[in-house]
């Protein structure tokens, strides 16, 4: 004999279980949009500082640093120590959604928006070859005679 269940209990238990996701989903949430990470370049004049996604959201450049580096080496600077603080900010967002997802998800192919794409999958299509029609030169069937005197 079946013994009869509470169906309201069921429903009132699943209930609970969505909001406690919900507010996980939102502490992970409030933890990934508080990410802020900086950087200082080896030789102190550069601070980059990006969030969670590895947006530039502060950045630094010492006087001093105008005087000592050509231009193009000023960006290269600023671009490594972008890069740098990117890949803090990345670490502590992995950290921060490790454990709210299945065992088998890869955080890293999450929040590089992979999540279970194969490379395959997410290649660009290949370019089509280009031909190029035959030139006939005897042909005159772009030529206009119009303008001409």
């Amino acid at each position: 004999m079946a013994v009869p269940t509470n169906h309201r209990d069921e429903v009132a238990q699943l209930l609970a279980d969505y909001r406690r996701g919900r507010e996980q989903l939102a502490s992970v949430q409030r933890t990934l949009m508080s990410i802020a990470e900086s950087a200082t370049s080896q030789d102190g004049l550069v601070t980059a500082t990006v969030d969670s996604t590895g947006t530039l959201c502060g950045l630094t450049i010492a006087d001093e640093a105008y005087r000592r580096h050509r231009p193009t080496e000023l960006a290269d600077t600023i671009l490594r120590t972008t890069r740098s603080a990117a890949l803090k900010a990345a670490e502590r967002a992995r950290r921060a959604l490790a454990p709210v997802l299945p065992p088998d998800t890869d955080p890293d192919a999450l929040l590089t928006g992979r999540a279970d794409l194969t490379e395959a999958e997410i290649a660009p299509p290949p370019m089509p070859a280009v031909t190029r029609p035959s030139v006939d030169e005897d042909s005159y069937e772009d030529t206009s005679w119009m303008g001409r005197r």
